[in-house]
This record gives structure tokens, C-alpha cells and sequence, in this order.
């Protein structure tokens, strides 16, 4: 079978390794390497530069395209999808967006702006919102099934504008003969990879999703919640998981790597608590483990902790280069058919899993 493989650009600065955390490569943080300075000069190599040197070093290492994600503390995806795209040839560009911050008919003329420019090379990853301070940020209000109903009637109203003549009068939106400007009709329409973890996101995802994205769980459990989204599709879509990685050439490297980052790690970290279903999942899994890094080993290879190492959801695969293949194939016995892998730092990452873990992978054509 062929399966689509993303590699995480990162948006808000990259560490150096799990072993530092701190965002010294690029981002907004104080102290980075982009901007950097030579002879006590800007050395004119940005942010944005070194972003589209992790795009390039994913390309060239063959990975299908790229996630943009969207936090409050990252650049824009769509602004920096439109600047990585002249950067490549054939990679895809994963769009991070939260449908309750755009208006249908303006992300139908955006996207359909971005297809044409880079010749349909634009993905959707429709998040609605993990609630809590950082959805505050944003000055969103709506409560957490709501989103879901926002977020399912916006793709409603942003596939009928596609369309042309759409007409709909609906809980959150009003149009009336909606439709793109004759020079932008024609263009494909994105896959849309659909996150969430509730009933809520799993009904929505039913009804919209090419792919059903989740972050990577003990697998007995994806399994469980892959079951939840067909009983609610007549339609099932596809399945993709999130994983993040540390491969090395040998096991022992591995987890001595994760040691390292586990005794550097801040003691205190902020929990910045929303109602996001899969962030309580995942802590669900990790309750009692202690403070052994060994013990956030849930199943082989399958390690829990990164959340304490760098930002972002808390599994993924651990040990040697063949190790963490297998694993994946695992996921792609499952019923997964894309992946969107990451590792820190992004660029050194992006070139080892390219070169040492791709070409393992049986179940990828």
C-alpha cells in the first residue's frame, strides 16, 4: 500500500536536542540562532530560513510533505506555507488551522489562492481547540462540543463554496450564493486530516475527515478509538497518527539519550489545563509511573514522556533504527495510512529518520 509520511516543520523554534530544552533555533525566544550574528552582525539567516532548511533536508530525505502547526506562539501556517512552498518542488504543506478564527468563504479564497500557486500541494489539519487559556488567547469562548458543531459546519459552508452557488443559513454561518472568483474554480480540494480525541470530534471526524488524525496512544487503544470513528462514518475515512521518534543505532543509545533529557528536564511545568480529551487521555495512560523514565514505558519501544522533554503530546517510539521501524509497522497493520513523524532537533532528525528508519518500513511501497 502507499503511505503518505509527514515530517513536523516546527513553528516555534526548534531545540538544539532533548537534552536542552530551550528554543535556540529560531522561533521568537531571546538568545536563538536565527536571527544570528557574525563579526557582532545580523548574519541575515531567519527564522524562516532555517525553517525551509528543515523543509528542503525533509524532501530531500523523502517524506511526503510537511505539518505546519499553529499555537499563539508560532508564526501563521498559511503565511508559512506560501514562503516554504517556493523553497521545494513536491512537498506537501500540512495547514494547522482552527476553523472558528476564519470565515469559510475567505480560507475557500486562500486555499484555493495557495493550490494554484503551488500546483495543489495544500493539506488541511482541522483542529478545533483544546479549550483553556490558550483557546482564551484567541478570544474563543465557545464551549468544547460546540466547537466541534462550529467546526463541522464551517467545512459544511467551505466545500459548498468550493462547489459555487452555495447558498447556507446555518447556527454560526450566513451565506448566500457563495462561490469562488472564476480564476481560482477548478482547484482540488485539500485532504483533511481531523484531530480529536471526544465523541463530540469523533462524530464530527465521521462526517468530514480523509483522515482521522491521532496522536499515537498504547496501541490497543488507537485501535479502540479507529473502531469509534467507523461506527460514526457510513463512510470511514483513513487513519493517521502523530509519532514522534528517537532512533538511534542501537538501543542502549536510545534510552541513554532519554536519561540525559529526563535528568535535564524543568522540574516544574505549567499544565495549562483546557478539556481537551486527548490531552486527559494521555495522562489517563501515565497515572502512577513515577519518576523512572523506564517506567513511562507502556508497551515496548512506546515511551511517554515526551511531553516532559519538549512541547507536545506525550508518546513516542524509542530504540534502535529497526526497533522503531517495526513499530510503525505495527501502526500500519493497524489500518494507519499516513504518518506525520517529528524528532528534535528537526533538521538533524529529519535526515536521520530519512536515511536509517524510512527504508525499514515493509508495509510502505
Amino acid at each position: 500500500m502507499t503511505v503518505d509520511i509527514y515530517w513536523r516543520i516546527h513553528m516555534e523554534g526548534d531545540q538544539p536536542s532533548l537534552r536542552r530544552r530551550v528554543r535556540s533555533r529560531g522561533g521568537f525566544a531571546p538568545g536563538g540562532t536565527a536571527p544570528g550574528t557574525r563579526d557582532g552582525r545580523d548574519d541575515g539567516y531567519t527564522h524562516a530560513d532555517y525553517m525551509a532548511e528543515v523543509a528542503r533536508a525533509a524532501e530531500d530525505s523523502g517524506f511526503t510533505g510537511g505539518l505546519l502547526p499553529n499555537f499563539p506562539h508560532t508564526d501563521d501556517p498559511w503565511a508559512a506555507a506560501a514562503t516554504l512552498a517556493r523553497e521545494t518542488t513536491s512537498y506537501r504543506f500540512m495547514v494547522a488551522f482552527q476553523p472558528g478564527f476564519l470565515h469559510p468563504v475567505q480560507a475557500a479564497r486562500m486555499t484555493a489562492t495557495l493550490q494554484r500557486a503551488t500546483g495543489g500541494r495544500i493539506v488541511y489539519n482541522v483542529i478545533s481547540g483544546g479549550g483553556g487559556p490558550a483557546q482564551l488567547w484567541w478570544g474563543d469562548k465557545v464551549d468544547h462540543d460546540d466547537r466541534y458543531a462550529r467546526t463541522s459546519e464551517f467545512l459544511d459552508v467551505l466545500k459548498g463554496v468550493w462547489q459555487g452557488g452555495h447558498t447556507h443559513r446555518g447556527r454560526f454561518y450566513q451565506v448566500e450564493n457563495a462561490g469562488l472568483p472564476e480564476e481560482l474554480a477548478g482547484q482540488p480540494f485539500p485532504e483533511i486530516f481531523f484531530s480529536g480525541s471526544s465523541p463530540a470530534a469523533i462524530d464530527a471526524a465521521g462526517r468530514h475527515a480523509d483522515y482521522y488524525l491521532s496522536w499515537l496512544e498504547p496501541f490497543e487503544a488507537l485501535k479502540e478509538k479507529f473502531d469509534a470513528v467507523r461506527a460514526h462514518s457510513a463512510t470511514p475515512p483513513r487513519f493517521a497518527v502523530r509519532v514522534d521518534l528517537l532512533a538511534r543505532e542501537s538501543e542502549e543509545e536510545a534510552w541513554a539519550e532519554i536519561e540525559a533529557g529526563w535528568r535535564a528536564r524543568p522540574r516544574e511545568r505549567d499544565a495549562g489545563e483546557g478539556d481537551s480529551v486527548g490531552v486527559r487521555r494521555s495522562r489517563a495512560f501515565l497515572a502512577g509511573a513515577g519518576g523512572d523514565p523506564r517506567a513511562l514505558e507502556v508497551a515496548p519501544h512506546v515511551w511517554g514522556g515526551f511531553s516532559q522533554l519538549r512541547d507536545g503530546p506525550a508518546f513516542g517510539l524509542v530504540g534502535d533504527n529497526h526497533q522503531v521501524a517495526d513499530q510503525l509497522d505495527r501502526l500500519l497493520d493497524l489500518g494507519v495510512d499516513a504518518l506525520i513523524l517529528a524528532g528534535i532537533p528537526h533538521l538533524e532528525e529529519a535526515r536521520r529518520v530519512g536515511r536509517h528508519v524510512l527504508p525499514l518500513l515493509k508495509g510502505r511501497s
